[in-house]
């Protein structure tokens, strides 16, 4: 099977190879050692300690192996940003367990049978304690009045290094686009600082996917995509968590949540590069978007700091596929976000009825699905 075919299987049909995917293992701490992680003093700190760049064990390391929620210590209003900090730790658990599993579930021959550089295993230890690191970076921005989120159990689609490396470039490349958006929603300039610092190192992560991976030219255009509306990205991550298994503890994820339709393309769709017509599929048979008749609605294409608003036919649906042209202005750089709304640029979260899909522009092996 070809890269594009096994990483267009993949999302088409998000869930269908989890089965195969290995389980988070390694020692997990206990509730009461969790709960000393109150005190940003408490173990390694980021920045100071090298667990969080060069650790290369397998076993996850700190905090990973201390799942439980953290429960507040003080009493009193929560921080201001606690709640978008809740969301990214939450979101932080699922991109963490996915590297995790990924180094228990191969070593270093795993990829150079796959035909990567020899140092891509450690590549991805490295990154996994990069991720470790902005787990305890973000338990420490919540303020000790709120809770911090603790781990779920996590299924992720890929099952041979080639389909995880391609389901890596897609989450860094698309991580840009979430975290543009999430940092609109802080009110502190230092926790704005913050989430820019995170962001670069994920830049980082990102172009050493294309560069020594995918060979291909990391520049994405004078400016990444800034979609305004993080929350409706971060529920699209919901899909790899399994049913049931978070802490009852946690808030809410992402929170607030709409739970709006997800979007995908459908499978007789040819190329999903700007210029081209493709097709619209809503993948959830029980969540489909509700049509109002005699409403205008749009797909609304996010490329750079700019969105571009198609007018989309819905009468003949659900009999009849939507239909629309990617906007041919963009150039075939980074990624284009995409919702349907019902009004044009989607002003507002609440005009969105159906989204946001993330369509992926490079590498050209990659930019086959709408996710």
């Amino acid at each position: 099977m070809s890269i594009r075919s096994l990483f267009q299987a993949c999302l088409l049909s998000p869930l269908a190879s989890v089965a195969l995917a290995k389980p988070l293992v390694g020692r997990s701490g206990t509730f009461a050692e969790s709960q000393r992680l109150a005190d940003p003093s408490y173990g390694p700190i980021p920045g100071q300690d090298p667990v969080f760049s060069t650790y290369y064990g397998v076993e996850a390391p700190f905090p990973g192996n201390l799942k439980d929620p953290i429960l507040p210590t003080k009493q009193g209003p929560p921080g201001v940003d606690d709640q978008v900090w809740q969301n990214l730790l939450s979101a932080e658990w699922i991109i963490f367990s996915f590297y995790q599993q990924a180094v228990e579930a191969f070593n270093e021959t795993s990829f150079i049978k796959a035909g990567m550089p020899n140092s891509t295993y450690k590549r991805i230890q490295e990154i996994r304690n990069n991720e470790a690191g902005h787990l305890r970076i973000f338990q420490t921005l919540i303020s000790p009045t709120s809770i911090k989120p603790g781990g779920c159990k996590y299924q992720f689609p890929f099952y041979d290094p080639i389909s995880f490396l391609a389901l890596v470039t897609v989450l860094e490349v698309s991580s840009m686009a979430f975290l543009t958006g999430l940092v609109q929603q802080t009110q502190l300039a230092t926790s704005q600082g913050a989430m820019i610092a995170i962001a670069e190192t994920e830049a980082r992560h990102e172009v050493w996917s294309l560069i020594e991976i995918w060979k291909t030219n990391p520049f994405g255009g004078p400016s990444d995509t800034t979609f305004p509306y993080a929350n409706q990205i971060l529920d699209t991550t919901t899909a790899f968590i399994v049913p049931g298994s978070c802490p009852k503890l946690n808030p809410q994820y992402p929170s607030p949540r709409q739970g709006l339709p997800a979007l995908s393309a459908t499978h007789d769709t040819k190329s999903l590069t700007p210029g081209s017509t493709i097709g619209l599929n809503f993948t959830d048979p029980t969540n489909q978007p509700q049509f109002a008749s005699g409403q205008d609605y749009y797909a609304v294409f996010f490329h750079g700091i700019a969105n571009i608003s198609v007018p989309i036919n819905t009468t003949g649906f659900p009999e009849e596929i939507i239909r629309v042209t990617i906007p041919k202005e963009f150039e075939t750089k980074g990624v284009i976000a995409a919702v349907i709304a019902d009004t044009p640029g989607a002003p507002t979260k609440e005009t969105v009825v159906a989204g946001p899909g993330i369509i992926l522009e490079q590498p050209a092996e990659l930019a086959t699905q709408l996710i």
